[in-house]
């Protein structure tokens, strides 16, 4: 399962790639806020970072990059995908999952510009997605985690069903809160999940690490090493 960094920030994707080999970066419009810099520099700045990692082409590391949210006809989407997708052979262009989004993903792909159907909630969502050729698809869970939803059939559902037809779009388990739905995706037989940092860094914590940790300095700092 590969781990992608929900995140604009460089710093963030630098330590992320560094310390938890993260193989991509999805963005969005609050991410890009978060970031304190305008949606223009932000890319460059991505762009640059890939070009100085050697990370070339979406194959190796992708990012995707959201359109304008108040874009609501394929025509439009388009159009704005043409301005983003040049600038970088990693950026896969993230589409909302509506019927205009659909048909934006279809006609983009025959292009051979890649692209990512996000705000997917529902197995009859995930259907077209993948019937219509997107290289990803991003089933949220967070958000319907937090509203008392359990996540697991769905996840299911939408996992079998693209097995069972062998369908190529990879499934983007995305908005991840914690870590135990990071080992609930791996589980499920996610291909990719998604989440912020501190995400990941807390699922490296645990009390008995620490305790061992403690334990072992006393012992090293009371042993006559010579």
């Amino acid at each position: 399962m590969k781990y992608f960094l929900d995140s604009a920030k460089l710093d963030e994707i630098d330590l992320a790639y560094n310390t938890f080999g993260i193989d991509g970066v999805t963005t969005n419009p609050r991410h890009i806020q978060l970031s304190g810099k305008p949606l223009k520099v932000v890319l460059k700045d991505i762009a640059a970072w890939l070009k100085d990692h050697d990370l070339k082409g979406y194959e190796q590391f992708p990012v995707s990059v959201e359109i304008n949210p108040h874009l609501t006809q394929a025509t439009d989407m388009i159009a704005e995908a043409h301005l983003i997708a040049p600038l970088s052979t990693n950026f896969v262009i993230k589409l909302p999952c509506t019927a205009q989004g659909i048909t934006a993903s279809r006609l983009l792909e025959k292009e051979g510009i890649r692209t990512n159907v996000t705000l997917v909630f529902s197995p009859s969502q995930a259907l077209p997605v993948a019937k219509n050729g997107a290289l990803f698809v991003s089933p949220f869970v967070g958000w319907k985690e937090e509203h008392g939803d359990d996540c697991t059939q769905y996840i299911s559902d939408i996992i079998s069903i693209y097995r069972t037809y062998g369908f190529k779009t990879e499934i983007i388990l995305a908005a991840l809160r914690s870590s135990k739905q990071i080992v609930d995706a791996a589980r499920l037989g996610a291909d990719i999940v998604t989440c912020g940092l501190a995400v990941y860094q807390g699922g490296l914590e645990h009390p008995y690490t620490r305790k061992g940790l403690e334990i072992f300095q006393n012992a090293w700092d009371n042993t006559v090493t010579e």
